[in-house]
C-alpha cells in the first residue's frame, strides 16, 4: 500500500455527478460504490500521477444550470482535477461549458451523438450508432421486428436518439405505412404513460422504443405489462440497468432487450463483481452496467495520465490521437476522436437479471 500522507496538495480530486433525487436517483448508491471500487484499486497502487485519488460527488438530478453553477464554483478553488458521472445530457452540455478546456470531464452515460465536443471532454458512453441501432437491427434479425413505436422524456437525449432511430428506418427501406408506427410521444418527468399504452396506433407495432429515465423506466415497464403487452410486444431500451429491473420487480420485464458495453455477468465483469462484493459486503448497492460505466472512467482516466505524464487537457486529447488505443483492466480500448471504443452487447431480462444474448458491435 502506498502512503500519500493524506495531504490535499499530494492527491488529485474528482468531481463526480450522479442524480440524488429524481428519476434519475436510484442510480446513485450503485454509481458511487463503484467509483469507490476504482479509487480504491488505484490508491493500493501508485494512484494517479503518484498522487492520492478522491472523488467527491455531487447531487446531478437538479436544474442543469444550478449543476453547473455549483461546478463552476468548485472548479475555481484549484482543486478539482477531473470530472465525471453519469447524469443527463442536459446536464452535461451545461457542465461542458464551464469545464471546457479546464479539466479532463468524462462523461460516463450512453448519448445521443454530440455534435459539438469541447475541450476536456470525453465519451465513454456510447452513442446510438453503437448500441440502439445495432440492436434494432438484431431484433429485426432475430424476431423480425420491423414497426417501432418511441416513448422518452422530453429532453435533448431521447429527442435526438429518436431521430437516429427514424434515419435508421428509412434508410434500410422499414419506414412506411406497412413497416412503421407513427406514434412518438416525449414526456416530463414523472409523466403518467395511460395516453401512450392505450392508443390504438400502438397495437401495430412490433416494439417500443424506450428512451426514458430511471424510474420512469420502471414505472413505464410496470404499466406496460400489467395490460398485458408484455404477452405480445418487445420493448428494447439503452436505459435499463438492475437498478430499473429491480424497481420495476420481476413481473415488468418480460420480452425486454436491452443494449449495453458493461453487463456486469458479461464475459470481462464477473471477476470485478467478485471484487466490487469484498470491498462493500453483500448488502451493498447492485454493481450494473451504468455503474460499471462509471468504473470504466475511473480507470480510463488512469489510462490517460499515465500514457500523457499529466492530467492537462490539451496534452490528454494529443495522447489519445497519437496513441488510438490504451490499456484498462478491461482490456485494449480505443478511441474516435474523444469517443471511447467498446464492444457492444444486447442482452435479455430474466427477471431481476440480464442473460448475455450475443456481441451486436465490436
Amino acid at each position: 500500500m502506498t502512503s500519500f500522507r493524506g495531504s490535499p496538495e499530494n492527491s488529485i480530486e474528482i468531481l463526480n455527478i450522479v442524480p440524488q433525487q429524481g428519476p434519475g436517483g436510484i442510480f446513485a448508491p450503485s454509481c458511487e460504490a463503484a467509483i469507490s471500487l476504482a479509487v480504491e484499486e488505484i490508491n493500493s497502487g501508485t494512484g494517479i500521477l503518484g498522487r492520492e485519488l478522491r472523488a467527491t460527488h455531487i447531487d446531478g438530478g437538479r436544474e442543469p444550470g444550478d449543476v453547473a453553477q455549483e461546478v463552476s464554483a468548485l472548479l475555481a478553488t484549484g482543486m478539482v482535477h477531473a470530472i465525471t458521472g453519469w447524469h443527463t445530457s442536459a446536464v452535461r452540455g451545461a457542465v461542458a461549458r464551464v469545464s471546457a478546456g479546464r479539466v479532463p470531464y468524462l462523461f460516463a452515460t450512453d448519448h445521443e451523438g454530440v455534435a459539438e465536443s469541447p475541450e476536456g471532454l470525453f465519451l465513454v458512453g456510447s452513442d446510438p450508432g453503437r448500441q440502439l441501432l445495432p440492436a434494432l437491427r438484431w431484433l429485426r434479425r432475430e424476431f423480425g421486428a420491423r414497426r417501432w413505436a418511441i416513448i422518452g422524456n422530453d429532453y435533448v437525449w431521447p429527442r435526438r436518439t429518436a431521430e437516429r432511430v427514424r434515419s435508421e428506418l428509412a434508410e434500410r427501406g422499414t419506414l412506411s405505412l406497412e413497416e412503421f408506427v407513427p406514434l412518438e410521444k416525449f414526456v416530463p418527468f414523472g409523466a403518467d404513460f395511460g395516453e401512450f399504452l392505450t392508443d390504438p396506433r400502438l397495437d401495430r407495432a412490433d416494439g417500443v422504443i424506450v428512451l426514458l429515465v430511471g424510474a420512469d423506466v420502471a414505472r413505464f415497464n410496470r404499466q406496460f405489462a400489467r395490460i398485458g403487452r408484455d404477452e405480445r410486444q418487445l420493448r428494447v431500451s439503452p436505459a435499463v440497468d438492475d437498478n430499473v429491473l429491480l424497481a420495476g420487480g420481476t413481473s415488468a420485464n418480460r420480452n425486454l432487450y436491452v443494449p449495453s458495453s458493461f453487463f456486469v455477468n458479461g464475459p470481462v465483469h464477473r471477476e470485478r463483481a467478485e471484487r466490487y462484493r469484498r470491498l462493500h459486503g453483500e448488502f451493498a448497492p447492485e454493481l450494473t452496467n451504468f455503474s460499471n460505466t462509471e468504473y470504466e472512467a475511473i480507470r480510463t482516466l488512469y489510462a490517460m495520465a499515465k500514457a500523457a505524464g499529466s492530467l492537462d487537457v490539451r496534452r490528454l486529447h494529443e495522447t489519445v490521437a497519437a496513441l488510438g488505443t490504451l490499456e484498462t483492466p478491461t482490456g485494449t480500448i480505443g478511441f474516435d476522436g474523444n469517443q471511447v471504443l467498446y464492444p457492444s452487447y444486447i442482452a435479455r431480462a430474466e427477471g431481476v437479471r440480464f442473460e448475455v444474448l450475443d456481441r451486436i458491435c465490436a
